[in-house]
C-alpha cells in the first residue's frame, strides 16, 4: 500500500493548503464524511480521507485503492494507491470531466481536451507554479497528461466488482462515473468453461478426468461448447452427457442432451433413453425425447426445437440467472451480487411496473423472487431482504401473502432486524385473521402452517437470544396459538421446537 503522499500532506498543513484549492482535495473535509451514510457491497472497509468543494468524498479501501464518491451518487476508483490517486488529482485537476477520457482517443486528442479543460486554470499564473510545488513535495512523478488519462482509465475500469458502493440506508449502489464499456458478464463466467474444452477437445485421460469429474467445470465446459459447437465434438458431448446425470436433473443436462441430438445420430436414441430414466425429475424434463426407432429427421427436429425454445448460439442472449448462478458455482460471488444488485435496482427504479395484479405490462413478481433467493445464496442478506420485501408485497393471494413474508420475516431475522420481523410475523397472523379470499382452507393440517409456526418459534429464540425476554413472552404466546390451531403432522412437527423454545425463554425469564 502507497501513501507516502498523503502521510506528507497530514503532516504539512501547507502542503494540505495547496491540495485542497486548486486542486480539490481537501484534507478538512474529511471530518464531515460523505454526504450520506455508504458502504462497499463486499462489505469491505472504507475510510474517508479527504473532501472536494462539490460534495464529494475520497475514501482510501482495504488494499489501498482510492475510491471517490460525488454528491449525486456516481463512484469509481480513481488510483489503485493514494499516492496514485493524487498524481491525478494534482496533475489532472480537472479529472472530473476526463472520466471518459480513455488511451484509446489517442494521445493527440486526449492532450487537446486536457488542454482545453485546463484553460481557464492556467489564467492564474501560480497554477503551475503550486503543482510544481506540491509534486516535488510529495515526491510524485511528473507524468504528461496522456499518462495520468491511462492511469485513471485503468482505475476507473476496476470499480467493479470489488468496489461497488451502495447507500447504507436504502441500499440502492451507485452509478459508475464512467461511461467505459465493460465486458459482458458472460465472458469471465465462462472463461473456464471456454479453457476445460479445449482441454477436453484436446484429449487426454487427465484432462478428462479433472474436468468430466468436476461438476461445476462440467457445466462450464457444457456451456461453452453450446455456444462453439464443432462436429468432432459428438463424442465428448456423449460422455458428458453420462456423467450430468450425477447431477440429476440441471439445466445443462438438458442441454446435453440437446447438442448430443443435433448431431442427428440415430444411434444415441439409446443413450437419451436411458438418461432420461435416470430418475423422475429427468425423466420429466426430457420427456419428449424421440422413442427408439425413430428418424434421423425426427431426433434433429426434436433437438433443434428444444434448443431454439432454451438455449442457442449467443451468450448475450442467456438469462442473467444463468451467468449469476454458474458465477457463484465458481466463487466469483462480488461478480454476480454486482449484476444482481444493478437488476434489483433497475427494477426498484422503474416503479411504474408496480401496477394492478390485471395489468398485463405488470412486473413479473417472480423475477423478485429469484433475486432475493439469488443475493441470500451470494450472502448477501441485506440486498436480498430488499427484494423479498417488494416480492411479498405483489403476492396476490393471502396463502402466497404469507408465504412470502415469512421468509421476508426470516430474513429480517438474520439481518438482526428484530423489531421489523415481529413486525412482518404480526402480519402473517392479521391475514389468518382476515384473509379475504379463500386460499387458506386448510392451512392448518398442512406443512404451509408449520411451517408459519416454527418461523415464530425461531424469531421468539432470537429475540431471548438478544436480551428482550417480554418480546419473547409475547411472540411465544402467539406462536403457541398458531400450534394449537395445527392438526396432525403439521402439529407434530412443530411441537418438539415448540417446547425448546419454552424452555429457552424461561431461561431468560430466569435472567432478567
Amino acid at each position: 500500500m502507497t501513501d507516502h503522499a498523503l502521510r506528507k500532506l497530514r503532516q504539512d498543513p501547507r502542503l494540505a493548503e495547496l491540495a485542497a484549492f486548486p486542486f480539490d482535495f481537501d484534507l478538512s473535509r474529511a471530518a464531515h464524511g460523505h454526504v450520506e451514510p455508504v458502504r462497499l457491497a463486499s462489505g469491505g472497509p472504507i475510510e474517508v480521507v479527504a473532501g472536494s468543494g462539490a460534495g464529494g468524498t475520497y475514501f482510501v479501501c482495504a488494499d489501498g485503492s482510492v475510491l471517490y464518491a460525488d454528491s449525486e451518487g456516481g463512484a469509481g476508483i480513481i488510483g489503485s494507491s493514494a499516492d496514485e490517486a493524487l498524481e491525478v488529482v494534482i496533475g489532472l485537476p480537472c479529472w472530473f470531466d476526463c472520466v471518459n477520457l480513455s488511451p484509446h482517443d489517442g494521445e493527440q486528442a486526449v492532450l487537446a481536451r486536457v488542454t482545453e479543460l485546463e484553460a481557464e486554470l492556467r489564467e492564474d499564473d501560480a497554477f503551475d507554479a503550486a503543482r510544481a510545488e506540491l509534486r516535488a513535495a510529495l515526491g510524485l512523478a511528473e507524468r504528461s497528461p496522456f499518462e495520468l488519462v491511462t492511469l485513471l482509465h485503468t482505475a476507473l475500469l476496476r470499480t467493479e466488482p470489488d468496489f461497488l458502493l451502495l447507500n447504507e440506508e436504502e441500499g440502492g449502489a451507485y452509478r459508475l462515473l464512467d461511461e467505459h464499456p465493460r465486458p459482458p458478464l458472460w465472458e469471465p463466467v465462462l472463461a473456464r468453461g471456454r479453457a476445460d474444452l479445449a482441454l477436453l477437445r484436446a484429449g487426454g485421460r487427465t484432462a478428462w478426468d479433472a474436468v468430466a469429474g468436476d461438476a461445476v467445470r462440467r457445466r462450464l465446459a457444457l456451456r461453452a461448447a453450446q455456444f462453439d459447437r464443432a462436429d468432432g465434438d459428438l463424442e465428448l458431448l456423449r460422455q458428458l452427457l453420462r456423467r450430468e446425470t450425477e447431477s440429476s436433473m440441471t439445466d445443462e443436462l438438458r442441454l446435453a442432451a440437446v447438442l448430443v441430438g443435433r448431431h442427428g445420430d440415430v444411434t444415441d436414441l439409446p443413450l437419451l433413453h436411458e438418461v432420461r430414466e435416470t430418475d423422475f425429475d429427468t425423466h420429466c424434463g426430457l420427456s419428449e425425447i424421440p422413442e427408439p426407432g425413430s428418424d434421423a429427421a425426427e431426433l434433429t427436429r426434436w433437438a433443434e426445437e428444444l434448443d431454439d425454445m432454451m438455449f442457442g448460439t449467443d451468450p448475450a442472449d442467456e438469462g442473467l440467472a444463468t451467468w449469476t448462478d454458474l458465477a457463484l458455482d465458481q466463487g466469483l460471488t462480488e461478480l454476480a451480487r454486482v449484476a444482481l444488485i444493478r437488476e434489483l435496482d433497475e427494477i426498484l427504479l422503474d416503479q411504474s411496473t408496480l401496477r394492478r395484479p390485471d395489468d398485463p405490462t405488470r412486473l413479473d413478481a417472480s423475477r423478485l423472487g429469484w433475486l432475493a433467493r439469488a443475493l441470500e445464496r451470494a450472502g448477501d442478506l441485506p440486498q436480498a431482504l430488499r427484494a423479498q420485501r417488494l416480492y411479498a408485497a405483489l403476492q396476490d393471494t393471502a396463502w402466497d401473502r404469507i408465504s412470502e413474508l415469512r421468509d421476508q420475516a426470516r430474513l429480517e431475522r438474520a439481518c438482526g432486524h428484530l423489531p421489523q420481523a415481529v413486525r412482518t410475523l404480526a402480519s402473517t397472523r392479521a391475514l389468518l385473521a382476515d384473509p379475504g379470499d379463500d386460499s387458506l382452507r386448510h392451512w392448518s393440517r398442512t406443512n404451509f402452517g408449520r411451517f408459519i409456526a416454527e418461523e415464530h418459534y425461531a424469531l421468539t429464540r432470537a429475540l431471548a437470544d438478544a436480551g428482550l425476554p417480554e418480546e419473547a413472552r409475547a411472540l411465544l404466546t402467539a406462536a403457541d396459538a398458531i400450534l394449537g390451531e395445527l392438526s396432525g403432522n403439521a402439529a407434530t412437527g412443530a411441537r418438539k421446537l415448540a417446547e425448546e423454545t419454552a424452555e429457552r425463554v424461561g431461561d431468560a425469564r430466569g435472567l432478567s
